[in-house]
Formats: structure tokens, C-alpha cells, sequence
């Protein structure tokens, strides 16, 4: 009777199927691994290009292809990232539900009345000039004082004439007399 196919030219039938089974451990070792380098990198990576990179050198170069990936992959899984992104927008809502303040520059705490950061030193608002209270970036008028802000306050219109021959809407507007107070009534003299 012929003796079967033996690996590695080992004759001896029971030697052989322990080298046999052994190369099958391997593989299935090696199988495993790229089968673990996939499902990881599946958690922590959001590319299907670098997943499949990573499993592709898991597959090519046995046992080294994962050990490199196990050294270049993430930290973190991509649902502990969202976890963290989340945790992090609800601690800024209750900041600012509580009336909490950061400075955009240096995120140091400011109170809403500061015109500038005590640790940067960046300008955070305007004073008025009228009464000297902090004025809010998007306010076009102090609403402490009535003081319209230079630049930010648009030249009102005035009304449509109601006869024929009065200033159109497209017609430019008288500038203000000087001697009129705010709301066009004349000054009292001193």
C-alpha cells in the first residue's frame, strides 16, 4: 500500500498529522485575526477605504498585518468619540442655560457686563457712549439710552408723502438739522 502525501517529507503517519493540525491552528489563527482586524476597525474607524486597508494588510501579511494596525489604529471607539461630542454640547447648554459665560478667545469665565476678557485681554464689547453701559454686538441702539451706534445703526427712511410732487422712496433723505434734539423736535435753548 503507498504511504500518503506527507508534509514537510515526514514519514511517520502520527508526526505528520500533529504537523498537520498544527498548520491548520495557524491558519485558523491567522483567519481570526483578520476577521478581528476588521471587526475593530469597523468600531473605530468611520473610512470603509481605511477599514478595508487595514483587513486587506491583516489578510496579506499573516499575524503582522494586525499587529501593525494594532499600532497605527485609533484610541478610541467612534461611539465613545460620539459619546464624548454629546457629553460635551450638553455641558455647554447647561452653561448657558445658567447664565454661564466663556470668553470666545480664551474660553476663561466672563460676566455678561465685561467689555474686556481679564485673562486674554480681548475686547468683548462696545461701551456706549451715551451711558457708558456694554453693548451687545448685534444691538444696533442702546436700549439703556436710546444712543444710536456709529456704523451699526441704519439711516431711517422717512414716510412716503401722501400727494403727488413728495419725495419718492427712492429719493435720497435730507440729513438731520443739527438743531434738532433726537426725535426731530427742535432743542431748548439755554
Amino acid at each position: 500500500m503507498p504511504a500518503p502525501l506527507a508534509v514537510f517529507g515526514i514519514n511517520n503517519s502520527t508526526l505528520d498529522t500533529v504537523v498537520k493540525l498544527l498548520v491548520l491552528f495557524v491558519v485558523l489563527i491567522w483567519l481570526a485575526l483578520v476577521y478581528y482586524t476588521w471587526a475593530d476597525a469597523r468600531r473605530r474607524i468611520s473610512d470603509p477605504i481605511l477599514i478595508g486597508t487595514a483587513t486587506l494588510a491583516a489578510l496579506v501579511l499573516p499575524f503582522a498585518g494586525t499587529i501593525i494596525y494594532m499600532v497605527v489604529r485609533p484610541p478610541e471607539y467612534l461611539d465613545d468619540v460620539r459619546e464624548r461630542e454629546l457629553e460635551m454640547q450638553a455641558a455647554e447648554a447647561r452653561l448657558l442655560q445658567s447664565g454661564v459665560l466663556l470668553c470666545p478667545h480664551c474660553e476663561y469665565q466672563v460676566q455678561k457686563d465685561f467689555l474686556r476678557c481679564p485673562s486674554c485681554l480681548k475686547k468683548l464689547r462696545d461701551q456706549c457712549t451715551g451711558c457708558a453701559r456694554p453693548l451687545d454686538p448685534e444691538w444696533r441702539i442702546c436700549p439703556f439710552c436710546e444712543t444710536e451706534i456709529p456704523g451699526r445703526t441704519p439711516r431711517r427712511r422717512r414716510a412716503r408723502a401722501a400727494g403727488p410732487g413728495g419725495p419718492g422712496e427712492d429719493e435720497p433723505q435730507a440729513e438731520p438739522d443739527p438743531r434738532e434734539g433726537r426725535r426731530g423736535e427742535p432743542r431748548a435753548r439755554r
